[in-house]
């Protein structure tokens, strides 16, 4: 979001935000809620890197997807919003795709790079040596852990269907506990108010 995309988004017409509504709600971080309603719309002929020469500068379609910004103030007090504020979100693009298609791509996309980057700042930021055969078993490890970590996130609530392996780990895996032996028994005292 730089002032030449803030510029783009200011000329759109208020009346050219169709509404949309994912079939399968989407965890937004920053609000911390589910998000399934969205408006989208797309700036035709967005020329992007203009600080560079002519030759380098790219003009294509700018898809912006905005989302209601929630008002918790006004939820507690039980009144309506005095205006409604959004959060945008832009994806540059020359597909050939409808607005409704290039907006579900990227979509897409953005999915599948959030699980490339959450391996990769896992186990695949460690792989143990140049030696191609202990890289291939690291990597086959990584991938079943990523799998089993996931499948706990599911089974676990709804927040951690979504959540990242580092807060997986943070919060079911690596949890404090202490052993304590009594009558032939171990017993595992978990802590209170663990998130």
């Amino acid at each position: 979001m730089n002032a030449s995309v803030k510029r783009a988004i200011a000329t759109i017409d208020e009346d050219a935000w169709p509404a949309i509504r994912y079939p399968k709600a989407v965890w937004d971080d920053e609000g911390q809620c589910w998000i399934s309603d969205v408006e989208i719309t797309e700036v035709p002929d967005y020329t992007a890197f203009t600080s560079k020469p002519k030759k380098k500068q790219v003009t294509a379609r700018l898809l912006v997807r905005r989302v209601k910004r929630p008002n918790p103030d006004a939820q507690v007090q039980e009144q309506g919003e005095l205006f409604t504020t959004y959060r945008y979100h832009c994806a540059f693009t020359d597909s050939p795709l409808t607005l409704v298609d290039a907006e579900k791509d990227h979509r897409r996309h953005a999915i599948v790079e959030q699980v490339i980057a959450d391996v990769k700042g896992g186990p695949l930021a460690r792989l143990p040596s140049g030696d191609f055969q202990a890289n291939a078993a690291w990597l086959a490890i990584a991938a079943i852990t990523h799998n089993l970590m996931r499948t706990l996130g599911a089974l676990a609530s709804t927040f951690h269907t979504r959540a990242t392996t580092t807060a997986l780990r943070g919060q079911l895996i690596n949890v404090p506990a202490r052993i304590a032996r009594g009558a032939r028994r171990l017993t595992l005292h978990l802590p209170r108010n663990w998130p």
